[in-house]
């Protein structure tokens, strides 16, 4: 079955940086998408695509609306939809206060059924196709969020939170079973249809060396693998790395050290890190999810994306609900742009929205898959109306230019400007 649709269309094709160079991506104000078996099949004007387009062709009109490709949110945790919004803590007594009582209820599979759903509906609604996601230290956790993935049919890496220790006792596991239940899971789950299973170490301070030695262990064993944690998110955390592991130089150091380091491997939050992290990070292809709107929830502090770009790694953005405050991945940009104000630091729309789709998925690995609309590639993608809202509807109305208008979608959207979402070129999500 082909599926064309037709409205503005823009895509990247690499890093648009800090002044924004038109190379790095394609614009067609009436453009089309030839979409067939799921994949990508031609983009470009839409004139042209309609003439070629073979007869039974459906076609789907969105003109007036911009469909971009499928946001990817590289640091979310899908069993802390009941922590969002929760008031007046720092990371280490939010996770206390807020967080490991929310994870306990994931003991139960029919909540865990019923949350997992939940939250990949409302990702859909917020027009995001891909995630990085941090279940809960239950198996079955994992078990129910890929299962209602799998039925939604979208690209989703995952994996059972790892903690042996310094955590409540209803939330910890040990070595041996962590491994077998890791080893299960992958068995049942990575690689089957878009499915993919990341490591997931909470952080340092709640894994033992020895657990942290057996995920450094299977993330070299088994091909094709990810791993996503945190780092260096806040100054106490930092501080307490430093007294857990004393005969290690930095917190990266401390993953590097068990072999936690490279392509597929994915770090939350990187705030507080050095030039000397900075240079390992990208000499071994290890990502930077950037949580704007968490680390300003939180108070932990300001990412600085020049110096990550500039030394060589791949940063993507992430909400990291729910420590940040919405899924939306606009919502995340306008964050993101508010963020590099305080550095001293701009955020084009063309950047962000790189970061928000392709960049995603250079961060995650998976950018010969997903990101843009390459030939090829799947065809999961969102359309976004500029006249959902009120104010960016007037706002959007006097722009004098595209860039403009671009811009005041990032800085003034939110779900509600989330008109559709397609997963393999199929209708998963419409607007009421």
């Amino acid at each position: 079955m082909q599926r064309l649709i037709r409205g503005t269309i823009l895509h990247f094709l690499g890093d648009p940086g800090t002044e924004p160079a038109p190379a790095s991506w394609q614009l067609f104000a009436d453009g089309a998408l030839l979409v067939e078996d799921g994949l990508v099949r031609r983009v470009g004007e839409a004139a042209a695509l309609l003439a070629d387009a073979p007869e039974g062709t459906e076609i789907t009109d969105c003109r007036g609306k911009l469909i971009l490709p499928g946001f990817v949110d590289t640091h979310v945790h899908s069993a802390q939809l009941d922590v969002i919004a929760s008031y007046g803590t720092q990371l280490l007594d939010w996770l206390t206060k807020y967080t490991f009582p929310a994870e306990r209820l994931f003991k139960d599979e029919a909540h865990g059924e019923r949350m997992a759903g939940l939250f990949l509906d409302r990702l859909l609604a917020s027009g995001t196709t891909t995630a990085a996601v941090y279940p809960t230290v239950h198996k079955q956790s994992v078990d129910t969020f890929f299962a209602a993935a799998a039925a939604r049919k979208l690209r989703m890496l995952a994996g059972k939170v790892l903690m042996d220790r310094n955590c409540p006792d209803y939330l910890r596991d040990d070595v041996a079973g962590a491994e077998a239940d890791c080893r299960d899971l992958i068995a049942r789950w990575h690689g089957k249809g878009r499915l993919g299973y990341a490591l997931t170490p909470r952080f340092a301070p709640t894994s033992s060396p020895q657990q942290l030695a057996m995920a450094g262990r299977l993330f070299q064993e088994i091909p094709g693998l990810h791993l996503q944690s945190h780092l260096a998110e806040n100054l106490d955390e930092i501080k307490w790395v430093h007294e857990l592991f004393p005969a290690q130089r930095s917190y990266l150091d401390v993953y590097d050290h068990f072999g936690l380091l490279g392509p597929r491997a994915i770090y939350g939050h990187c705030i507080h890190t050095d030039a000397t992290d900075r240079v390992r990070m990208a000499a071994t292809r290890t990502a930077i999810a950037f949580c704007p709107s968490s680390n300003l929830f939180i108070g932990s502090g300001l990412f600085d994306l020049d110096q990550a770009r500039n030394a060589g790694i791949r940063v993507g953005l992430a909400s990291d609900v729910g420590g940040g405050t919405s899924l939306s991945m606009l919502e995340v940009m306008a964050d993101a742009y508010k963020v590099l104000q305080l550095k001293g630091q701009h955020l084009n729309p063309w950047r962000a929205f790189y970061l928000a789709t392709l960049g995603g998925a250079e961060a995650l690995s998976l950018e010969d898959r997903i990101g843009n609309f390459a030939v090829g590639k799947e065809a999961d993608f969102t359309v976004l109306d500029f006249d959902a809202i009120p104010i960016l509807k007037h706002r959007s109305g006097i722009a004098r230019d595209f860039a403009e208008r671009l811009f005041a979608l990032m800085i003034l959207g939110d779900d509600r400007a989330v008109a559709a979402t397609y997963v393999l070129g199929e209708l998963a999500y419409r607007r009421p």
